[in-house]
């Protein structure tokens, strides 16, 4: 069994100066509990941490890595342009060269404004609608994250007409009231909230395959039926691709589905593994941006040319190497196929949520479909399973709430060394 003594020192380091330790929630294990990982370097499809464990990851830095960590095209473009200097606050030409390999590869859309953070791409695609549509209200789906700014942040009311309600301290009841909650996979949820408030939505908000629920997929005819309505009341139908673009096929989930969305928002692929983010849309709707149009958003380093290098290089990759896609799908179906029969043979209760290379074990009888029955999943069995694999070297999601990310450097070697190390925790009676 591996040992993480230098990972829970500098823990104990990091608790001190960073609020929780981290700077982001989900890598302090509060959903799993125990000490997290500290990364020394990574390459490939494995992470070698503080204490010089070599773990093989499946979470591919929550999923911009889809050829696996130190991908040398992307090392390669971001060392280059590091010697050119790493920021300027003015135009430079990959901005550009970006943007047009971006939306050669998309379908559906015209114009990209690049940002730093799914969040900030998020964020801006609600401005632009509302600015758009001159209406206030959004929906959005319980169990879908779009990053942490105040409209998103939001739970249930009492009811499904309800006002939604912060939270998390901070975001104020006047946010709160123009973001509504609708049930994913449920699409009388939302007629409700169009009937409730006419000609006041300005648009509809969704992860279409949902990852932060763990992996949720839409039943069949679901999103369709959300293209309909929005088109039928006027309301803008946002896709957040942050997690899906560029990951599920060259165009993102709208190929790989067969949906246009109105406004798609894009994060990790995009950036190669730095951060950058973006939002997309058809002309009449991007310029209503600022500089063209009325609607502000900024950013001293958004398109910075270090970012910009690295996303190029990855999507120069995706689309020289098409065939990725394919791998990834029948490793993932591999993996997902392999711990399906040993949790069946052991006769514990589960569902292996999965959609191209993203997917997520709940150990429960019924089929996981929305943020409930996610929630009803045995979270405590799941703790037992993420540290029976992780003393086994096997890096998975910290939470039950999210989704694996492959990276097609993970060989059929390493996904049987996985779920031989499922095995034997199985065979242990640690799960």
């Amino acid at each position: 069994m591996l040992q993480y003594k230098r990972s829970s020192e500098l823990f104990k380091q990091a608790q001190q100066v960073l609020p929780g330790g981290v700077n982001s929630p989900v890598r302090a294990f509060n959903a799993v509990g125990g000490t997290p990982i500290f990364v020394e370097k990574a390459q490939g499809a494995y992470l070698y941490d503080a204490d010089g464990n070599k773990l093989i990851d499946y979470i591919a830095s929550w999923g911009p890595l889809l050829f696996g960590h130190a991908y040398a095209p992307v090392i390669e473009a971001v060392t280059q342009r590091a010697k050119k200097g790493t920021s300027f606050g003015m135009p430079t030409e990959v901005e550009t060269l970006i943007a047009q390999k971006a939306l050669s590869m998309v379908p559906n859309v015209d114009k990209i404004r690049f940002v730093n953070s799914g969040t900030e791409a998020c964020m801006s695609a609600i401005r632009l609608a509302r600015g758009y549509t001159k209406r206030d209200k959004i929906i959005k789906f319980s169990g879908c994250y779009h990053g942490h700014s105040d409209s998103f942040l939001i739970a249930a009311g009492s009811g499904a007409t309800t006002f939604g309600v912060p939270n998390s301290p901070g975001v104020t009841q006047g946010t709160a009231k123009d973001t509504l909650l609708a049930n994913y996979n449920d699409i009388d949820s939302v007629k409700e909230l169009f009937v409730a408030y006419p000609g006041q939505i300005a648009a509809l908000i969704i992860e279409p395959i949902a990852g932060n629920m763990g992996c949720v997929l839409p039943k069949e005819g679901f999103l369709e039926a959300l293209r309909a309505i929005c088109t039928e009341h006027g309301a803008l139908f946002i896709m957040d691709e942050v997690m899906t673009g560029f990951r599920l096929a060259k165009g993102g989930a709208q190929e790989a589905l067969h949906i246009q969305a109105d406004i798609v928002t894009f994060g990790k692929v995009i950036g190669g593994g730095l951060p950058v983010a973006a939002f997309a849309a058809r002309t009449e709707i991007m310029d209503h941006l600022a500089p063209v149009g009325a609607v502000y958003q900024a950013g001293t380093l958004s398109g910075n040319p270090l970012a910009m290098s690295a996303g190029l290089a990855m999507l120069e990759q995706i689309e020289n190497q098409p065939e990725v896609f394919e791998s990834l799908d029948k490793k993932t179906a591999y993996l997902q196929e392999g711990i399906q029969k040993l949790l069946t043979q052991a006769g514990i209760p589960h569902q292996v949520n999965r959609f191209g290379s993203m997917c997520s074990v709940f150990f429960t009888e019924e089929p996981v479909t929305d943020f409930a029955s996610a929630q009803r999943a045995d979270h405590s069995r799941f703790k037992k399973y993420f540290h029976a694999m992780l003393s086994r070297g096997i890096y998975l999601p910290p939470s039950g709430y999210e989704s694996y990310f492959l990276n097609d450097a993970l060989s059929y070697a390493d996904l049987d060394t996985t779920l031989e190390a499922l095995r034997e925790a199985l065979a242990s009676g640690e799960i």
